[in-house]
């Protein structure tokens, strides 16, 4: 398969990078994959690192094409949920480490998608958004219930408020599985936490990666910094990974 991927972390204005990013790709198939320590907790950090060595080796090990994507995914995340509790297993239960985490699996002409929290998964066609995960948040909730505006989630008071993760108690958390998404040629994949999308709207998000005068890295880069800049000093950790279909070979 022919893509073209890159990935970015940019501490913000906060005094630890907690966030991890990644993309693995082979001939037969890609990961992207995002993990964001959740501030409040201890060892957030670590607990987004362990999620994404988690992750990865699971990948590595796998056969690919993946016989069944939606499956390893699921299996996967259960796994790294239960490695991040292993952290915290001797620390009360409001100690203990979590994490977010968003992953999207490329393959024979198409994606799958599973995230737990507010790390999201946008898919973009020509300069528009096709598609993008719902956060297990208390806004999401609100904004499909047609009780708040998009504009009014973006200054909502419980804006940051994740109704599940990675960590903290033993079961396994609620998470949602995206079955399969064909792609077509010039379609890009993004995988971000919080800090990348909470400043920036859908539609800017949108624009930059349908755009393919310049390379991926050039504007996943650029939409970043802009994050960074436009939440000013209390800017959060933002990090993301992103690929563009070219194709089957």
């Amino acid at each position: 398969m022919r893509i073209e991927y890159a990935d970015v972390s940019l501490q913000g204005g906060r005094g630890e990078n907690q966030d991890r990013v990644a993309v693995a790709a082979t001939e037969h198939a890609a990961l992207l994959m995002v993990a964001d320590g959740m501030g409040g907790y201890a060892n957030g950090g670590r607990a987004a690192e362990v999620t994404r060595q988690t992750i990865l080796d699971a990948f590595r090990r796998a056969p690919h094409p993946l016989f069944d994507p939606l499956g390893f995914l699921h299996l996967t995340l259960g796994r790294a949920h239960d490695e991040v509790v292993k952290l915290g297993a001797q620390a009360p239960i409001d100690q203990r480490p979590r994490a977010t985490c968003a992953l999207c699996l490329v393959q024979q002409g198409a994606s799958w998608w599973a995230h737990i929290g507010d790390s999201r998964i946008y898919h973009v066609r020509a300069g528009k958004l096709i598609g993008r995960s719902r956060d297990h948040s208390h806004v999401e909730g609100l904004l499909r219930e047609g009780l708040i505006t998009a504009e009014q989630a973006q200054a909502h008071p419980m804006r940051n408020y994740v109704e599940c993760c990675l960590g903290g108690g033993p079961i396994l958390p609620d998470m949602a599985l995206t079955r399969r998404r064909p792609l077509e040629p010039g379609d890009a994949l993004l995988v971000c936490s919080d800090g990348l999308w909470g400043p920036l709207k859908d539609e800017e998000l949108a624009g930059e990666l349908g755009a393919p005068a310049a390379p991926l890295r050039e504007k996943l880069l650029e939409l970043a910094r802009r994050a960074v800049r436009r939440a000013g000093a209390g800017s959060d950790n933002t990090s993301a990974a992103a690929l563009r279909w070219l194709g089957d070979t």
